[in-house]
């Protein structure tokens, strides 16, 4: 059984306390974070399952922060429960509103919140890419980690394999070199913008079977972006 990852947001550490005893009992992995700001470069790195937010907590509140995840392609899909002492119709409505897949009023029981939980991630339960992605002859396979070209395989770097996977996953959309850092390398990992440079020319080296490394395109003043319509213009 895969265990599921659930990010605690909870400005009380006794909540948070409480709250991972509860998860835990219920077989669940559990990472937690004080505030807004640290809770964003969890989701950025770690990838939770799912995210028990509180509403209220000191700096950038928990609505704000459902909203900021909601507003982000990449972010967009990690299920949220509202964890609140406002039992109030209008602010239910505002945290559904925002994206948050369920509301939970304090106090509530273990078995309440677990029981939820499991509801949510029954409905929201995003499929991750495990069939292998195909572009014109170019395959990334999830299980193998492995990138063929033509069947022929691409010797590539780790770095590089996850640079393309995102591509793969993100066609069509230009990214720039710090969207690059915070969702391939994780918004903890402190290095440089031209970082992205070197690993966008290592992994266009490795695409060069049969001219793939064309699909890799610099939109100039932008940042990059993975098209299969070499007819744009790129520098």
């Amino acid at each position: 059984m895969n265990q599921k990852t659930i990010l605690i947001v909870d400005d009380e550490a006794p909540i948070r306390d409480m709250l991972r005893v509860a998860l835990e009992m219920a077989e669940y992995h559990v990472i937690e974070a004080e505030d807004a700001k640290q809770a964003h470069a969890i989701i950025v790195d770690a990838q939770p399952d799912l995210v028990l937010l509180d509403w209220m907590m000191p700096g950038t509140s928990g609505i704000e922060l459902a909203r900021r995840l909601k507003r982000d392609d990449l972010t967009q899909q990690v299920p949220i429960i509202m964890l609140t002492a406002k039992g109030e119709e209008d602010n239910k409505i505002q945290g559904l509103e925002v994206g948050a897949d369920d509301y939970i009023t304090k106090p509530f029981s273990p078995r309440e919140l677990v029981a939820r939980l499991k509801a949510v991630l029954r409905r929201t339960q995003a499929v991750k890419p495990s069939e292998p992605i195909h572009v014109d002859g170019l395959c990334l396979d999830p299980i193998s980690h492995r990138v063929t070209i033509n069947n022929k395989a691409v010797q590539i770097g780790p770095t590089e394999y996850r640079l393309l996977e995102f591509f793969l996953t993100h066609q069509e959309r230009v990214y720039s070199r710090s969207q690059l850092l915070d969702h391939v390398w994780g918004s903890n990992v402190y290095v440089e913008e031209r970082t992205v440079d070197v690993h966008i020319r290592r992994l266009r080296k490795a695409l060069t079977l049969e001219d793939h490394d064309r699909y890799i395109q610099t939109v100039r003043g932008a940042g990059y972006r993975f098209s299969n319509n070499v007819s744009v213009a790129t520098e």
